[in-house]
This record gives C-alpha cells, structure tokens and sequence, in this order.
C-alpha cells in the first residue's frame, strides 16, 4: 500500500484532463481517440507520479513537520529512498516510451512537461508567483497532450480557461499554506515569504472575477456560437457555482488545500461539475436539435 500512496493516484485524476479537447471538438464517442487519450493517460500518470516522487524524495525533512504531508511514504519512512528511485526511473522509462509509441509529437509535449516540473521541484517552487504559473502551466500542457494524441483543434478560450482554473486552484493552495504557516509558525515551503492573506485573498477575488467573465465572453463569442449554438451561455450558472462553493470552502470553511481532495470530498462541487458537463454535453452532442437552436 506504501507503494501505490507513493505514486499519488488520487491525483491521476488532474490527468483526465487529456480529454478535455476531444469532449469539446464533440468527438468523445471516438472510440480509437478514446483508445489512444487513455493510453496517453498511463504515459502522462506515470511521468506525473516520478515527478511526485522526486519532489517527495527532495522534500522528505520538510514534510514530516507538515500536519498532512508527514504521512507521505518517503517523510513517513514506509518506502526507502532507494527503492524510490528505483520505482522512478521505471516510470520514467515507461512513460517516455508509452509516449512515444502513441506519437512522437505527445512525447515532445510530455517531455516539456517533464522538464518544467523537474525544475520546479529542484527550486523554481521557492520563486513566489513563478511557482503558481509553472502549476498552472502544467495543466495546460495536459490538454496540449490530448489534441495531440486525438488529433483535434484545441480552441484558444479552452487554454484560456484551463489556465485560469488552475491559477485560482493554486491560489487556494497557497493560501491554505499560509494559514498553516501562521497556526504552526514553521514555513511549510521557502515561496510562502512572498505571500500574505491581503495577497492571496486579492488574487483569489481577481481571478475568480476574470474566469466568470471569460466564461461569458467564450460562451457568447461569435466563432462558439457559430460551431456550438447559441445556448452556451446557459451553462455558466454551474461554472459561477462551482467557484462560489470553492470560495466558501476557503474562505468560510478554511480548507484551501488540495483541489483534488476538495473534489474527492465536496458533493455540491461533484453536482456542480456533473451538471456542467451534462448541460455541455447536451448543449453540444444535441445541437441540432429544436429546442437548442
């Protein structure tokens, strides 16, 4: 069990993001795309959890003073440092090769990731506010990695709005980490010098208002409106309640932390989320339809 908590597969689930194009471009029933996005799942979940442990190896001293962190495999001591570079370079291996065989162009992509992530976790974590871009950055190269593999258009509002979300995610993350810093008194990472509540919580409230008005502008946008029809617009109620709901947990709740974990756990964000893709789904799949003309 040590083993499989050191890969994180809780957070795979940042990974179903590769879909995300082939869902928009109206192509999910694709069965040879799905066949190819789920393989480029494995390939990208195995690169993403050699990432994890690198950072985990790394950060093994300063995670065991960390209430939740502590409990990691390396920080706990259940793995041994050996048998987690080993595990490692394994992953390493299969993923590139994976990658590779899916198409050489999602290897380009998955290496870029690779690459800003190893950086990340050897020091650019520590640069406040390049550390929030580099995370957010790593989500846009996912959906970057599902056109490629699905070979669909990947619409320029998508990587707008991907980009945004997980801007305000890793907000909320840096947030949360502040707030243990000021319960505990111990810096839980070297970024968090350069934040403060007054930051974040401006932060929090801008991006939130810029994602709401981009999901406006690109539900109404002449060329969405063109290609999807003219009822988009109705889907932006559940978009406006997700952030609401995420703004309530962090602000009223106090619990920033993982994203991940908050949509393991929250049933309003899963309704949410599940009624956004429905009323996207019908909206799109269903165009042709009467009534949503």
């Amino acid at each position: 069990m040590a083993y499989l908590k050191l890969l994180r597969p809780k957070d795979w689930a940042k990974n179903l993001f590769l879909f995300v194009p082939l869902f928009f471009a109206g192509e999910i029933f694709d069965r040879d795309k799905l066949i190819r996005l789920f393989l480029g799942f494995i390939a990208f979940s195995c690169i993403a959890s050699s990432i994890y442990i690198i950072n985990d190896y790394r950060d093994r001293e300063d995670d065991r003073k960390h209430p939740t962190k502590c409990k990691r495999p390396l920080a706990a001591g259940t793995v041994s440092p050996t048998a987690a570079i080993v595990i490692c370079v394994i992953l390493i291996l299969g993923g590139f090769g994976l990658a590779y065989y899916i198409r050489d162009k999602f290897l380009f992509v998955l290496a870029i990731y690779f690459f800003i992530n190893l950086g990340y976790s050897l020091g650019l974590k520590n640069i406040p506010i390049l550390d929030i871009i580099l995370l957010a950055a790593g989500f846009v190269l996912r959906i970057k990695s599902g056109s490629v593999i699905a070979h669909v258009f990947l619409s320029e509002w998508i990587v707008i709005m991907v980009f945004l979300l997980s801007i305000f995610m890793a907000i909320g993350k840096r947030r949360d980490d502040v707030l243990l810093k000021l319960s505990s008194g111990t810096d839980m990472r070297k970024s968090i010098k350069g934040y403060n509540l007054d930051f974040l919580n401006t932060l929090l409230a801008l991006v939130s208002a810029v994602i709401i008005v981009s999901y406006f502008m690109y539900t109404m946008s002449p060329e969405v409106e063109t290609r999807l029809g003219r009822r988009l617009y109705y889907t932006c109620l559940f978009v406006m309640a997700g952030l609401m709901r995420y703004l309530q947990i962090i602000y009223v709740s106090s619990d920033s932390g993982s994203p991940t974990k908050i949509l393991y756990k929250d049933r309003f964000i899963q309704l949410t989320l599940v009624l956004w893709i429905a009323s996207f789904a019908l909206i799109l799949y269903l165009k042709d339809i009467t009534i949503f003309k």
